[in-house]
């Protein structure tokens, strides 16, 4: 169960790479899904969520129905996918939602390991670290939904739940999985927030909670298992042809730097807030219009349309009456997407795990075949929507990608 749609193929893309397959599906899965997903004898399963900032009641009881669709599909483990920074509030959701999923599988013991190291996530002495600063001091401090002012996991979890948190080093992890796997057992807490710098560490993680009913964590935690042999290609991905657009909602700074270095190369048009507030349907048509008209003149070329590329675009707070600007510019790339592919789209690169979800939706695509890689956490994938219309998605985090993955990523394509 993850808790936005880019952490949903961000965790399949590491369960594809060990080599299990793999299915995505967009929102809680129906019976007639779940009958599918067992004629294709699928691995594991995701089901992404669009939760992470959604009313605390909301993402548990989307949450818990996640996990009901997945029990009576016969899943018999269960990881809870969050951020890998950690990403909430003191009120949630990443407690409330553990919380919920502990009580309805039993699990007195879950291990929380936001641990991605092949993103530079790592956590030391309980502490979480992006790309080598504290968390407290990296861009996220600046994240206008949850902006994260302390490093320390087990504080930020403590306010967000009614269990006692504790920690383990990451000296104990390394002595092996005999002392890991007593030291979660004698730990003082349900939540065990354990030590990880390397894959190495993430593998023997994984190998002490094989038997738990929950895990919790990033997707990291997915690499620590064992490959499996014979894994599945997926360059045999099925490639849709039509005209391609970059929708980016993220203000990351890893994204804000994509855009800059993307703007270079493609045509490319910011939102405007103010317009979207007046007359948001028709600054969309204006949008898809120019965009028309880009790709009459160069179809193979991506069109980039982006809601930030300074912190300074970041508002404060919305005028009197008015919605927040983040709704509004999801609407307007949720729109955008729609109204692209009506011109012929079929190809789109998307950022931000809240753009991706409130993208895919007004896509009305349903599940997700993963496809080739594009970075840590990033691949490439092919759904249908209920229309018949395929797509190749890359759901791609604000955080996650190379700099030149808006110009480069569409070489997976080709």
């Amino acid at each position: 169960m993850a808790d936005d749609f880019t952490g949903a193929t961000d965790l399949a893309t590491n369960w594809v790479a060990r080599g299990l397959r793999t299915s995505v599906t967009l929102g809680v899965p129906s019976d007639e899904q779940l009958a599918d997903l067992r004629v294709a004898g699928m691995d594991a399963v995701v089901v992404a969520l669009k939760t992470r900032t959604a009313p605390v009641a909301d993402a548990v009881r989307q949450s818990v129905a996640a996990l009901d669709a997945l029990r009576r599909l016969g899943c018999e483990r269960f990881y809870d996918k969050y951020c890998s920074t950690f990403d909430s509030t003191p009120a949630g959701n990443i407690g409330p939602v553990a919380d919920a999923l502990a009580a309805e599988l039993g699990a007195d013991k879950v291990v929380v390991v936001p641990s991605f190291p092949a993103t530079g996530r790592t956590v030391y002495q309980g502490h979480l670290f992006v790309g080598g600063q504290l968390l407290s001091e990296s861009s996220m401090r600046h994240h206008p939904l949850t902006p994260m002012t302390d490093s320390d996991v087990a504080a930020l979890l403590r306010p967000q739940t009614t269990h006692r948190v504790a920690t383990v080093p990451l000296q104990t992890v390394r002595a092996g999985a005999a002392a890991l796997r007593a030291a979660i057992d004698a730990a003082e807490g349900t939540y065990v927030v354990v030590d990880a710098l390397d894959e190495s560490d993430l593998a023997i993680i994984a190998e002490v909670t094989s038997g738990d009913p929950l895990v919790t964590g990033g997707s990291g935690l997915a690499l620590g298992l064992p490959a499996v042999a014979d894994a599945p290609a997926t360059d045999a991905m099925p490639v849709t042809a039509g005209h391609r657009a970059v929708l980016a909602g993220s203000a990351s700074s890893a994204t804000r730097g994509q855009i800059a270095d993307a703007r270079e190369q493609l045509a490319h048009h910011k939102l405007d807030l103010a317009a979207l507030r007046a007359d948001l349907p028709g600054e969309v048509a204006r949008l898809t219009a120019w965009a028309r008209e880009r790709w009459s003149r160069a179809p193979g070329e991506p069109v980039l349309v982006y809601a930030v590329d300074s912190l300074d675009d970041l508002e404060k707070a919305p005028p009197a009456g008015e919605r927040p600007a983040s709704e509004v510019m999801e609407e307007a790339l949720a729109g955008c997407a729609t109204a692209f592919a009506e011109a012929g789209a079929r190809q789109f690169l998307v950022a931000g795990g809240e753009t991706s979800g409130s993208v895919v939706q007004a896509l009305d695509v349903q599940r997700l075949e993963l496809g080739p890689s594009l970075a840590p956490g990033v691949s490439w994938a092919h759904g249908t929507a209920a229309d018949g219309r395929a797509y190749n998605l890359a759901l791609k985090s604000g955080n996650f990608g190379h700099r030149d993955i808006f110009t480069a990523g569409w070489q997976a394509l080709a």
